[in-house]
This record gives C-alpha cells, structure tokens and sequence, in this order.
C-alpha cells in the first residue's frame, strides 16, 4: 500500500462511517465520546451534537479534536481493522449554511428527525487538519490535508449534480438501486432510494435505518463522470447478478 492507497482508503472509511470516537479536552485530560457523524461533500466531519453533552461544552472551550473511525477486521486479530484518524478544529456552523448540511446529516441519519428539531442541538464541522490511516496490521501513514482531501472544484461540480441525480435514481431506477445494494454492497432487498451522493460514491438507505455505501471506482468531477460512474456500477451488479 502506497499513500494514494491509503488516501483513498481513508476517504471510503470516513465517507461509510455512522459512528465514531470523538476525543476532546477535559481541563487538559483526554476524553473521548461516540458521536455519529456524517461527511459534508468536501470530506469535513459533520455533527449534530447537543449542548447538554459534555464534549460539546469541551469544545467550546477548546477546538481541537479527533475523531476516530474503524473499519471490520479481516482476521481475529482486531489490529488488521483499517482505521483512520483525523485531527483539527470543530467549529458551530454558520446559520447560513445548516440548511444544505444538516440536510446531508439528516439524510445518512434518518432516525434523527425525532430529535433534530430540539434547541439544545445545533450543527457543527471539523475542519480536518491532519490525518493517520492504518491499513492494518504495521501499514499505517501519515497525510497532509492535500494528500487526501477531494478537489474542491469537483466537490462543487457534483453537489451541483447530487439533487437531480438522487432523484433520477429513485424515480426512475430503484430496481438498479436494489441490485447495487445487494450485489456491491452486500444487503438485503427492499427498498432502497439514493439519498446522497459525492466525488468517492453513494448512500443507499431502506427502512430509514438500514444503510450502505456504494463507492466509485475512482473520483469523479463532475455532473457527467458521476453519470457514467453510476452506469457502470449499476453495469457491474448486473453483472454479478447474472453470474
């Protein structure tokens, strides 16, 4: 594994997490705390956190934080899990963009619209600013934000795209949808809808609490890569399914 191996890799690890270990700082004491974030389309951490919570006054005070996501084990050894961490600077989003990201954190968190509405939450992002993947076992590297974070230019170009495609998808497709679940992602049928998409892949939800990723087989940039990265993974379970 190379650095543009494990930069990908912990771009997929990040983009599929639905939990995560948040560390803050408790009077200079480590402490660290499950969160359930959700990536913002140019890979920022987003978090719905409450104000009642104790790493959210954490940050208030101070930043700097961590967040810690793994992946499964590919032997008894729990040390062969990949796991990323990324280090930098949590800040409450602006009023004036909470509607387009808590939109993208709702729709990988479903379940959350019970609460999501309560005062004592509000939205906030961490501006990576460093980050270690470990591959598994003795593979791990150290990458700079440029090493690892999606070009800005294609991040706009496809969440320009992401709304029409979400909806073409779902209207139009959900038979594809249902076969790239099962096939890529190895679920159960039901019914699946596309409920975002960015430059590394997309989310598929059924039932608002069974979700999978489908990743790309490389970035895309724009409105018409993400059309031809869909065709061919809906191609590809196709494929598998006649095999």
């Amino acid at each position: 594994m190379d650095k543009a191996e494990a930069g990908w890799m912990a771009r997929a690890l990040l983009r599929g997490a639905r939990s995560a270990v948040l560390a803050t700082q408790r009077e200079g004491q480590p402490f660290a705390s499950l969160v359930t974030p959700a990536m913002a389309p140019d890979l920022s951490p987003l978090m719905w956190l409450s104000s009642l919570s104790e790493h959210t006054r954490q940050l208030l005070r101070e930043p700097r934080c961590a967040l810690f996501v793994q992946g499964a084990a590919t032997e008894a050894n729990p040390q062969t899990a990949p796991r990323v961490t990324v280090t930098g600077l949590a800040e409450r989003v602006e009023d004036h963009h909470i509607p387009a990201l808590k939109a993208r954190w709702l729709a990988l968190h479903p379940y959350a619209e019970l609460y999501a509405g309560f005062s004592d939450f509000a939205l906030w992002r961490m501006k990576p600013e460093g980050l270690q993947v470990v591959g598994g076992f003795a593979a791990a590297f150290r990458l700079r934000p440029a090493e690892w974070l999606p070009d800005a230019a294609s991040v706009h170009a496809v969440a320009e795209a992401e709304t029409a495609a979400c909806e073409h998808m779902n209207v139009d497709h959900p038979d594809i949808l249902e076969n790239m679940a099962i096939c890529l992602a190895g679920q159960q049928p039901g019914p699946w809808r596309m409920v975002a998409v960015d430059v590394d892949g997309c989310d598929l939800i059924a039932d608002d609490h069974r979700h999978c990723r489908v990743a790309f087989k490389l970035p895309v940039v724009d409105a018409a890569s993400l059309r031809d990265a869909l065709v061919a993974a809906s191609a590809e379970a196709r494929a598998r399914i006649k095999n």
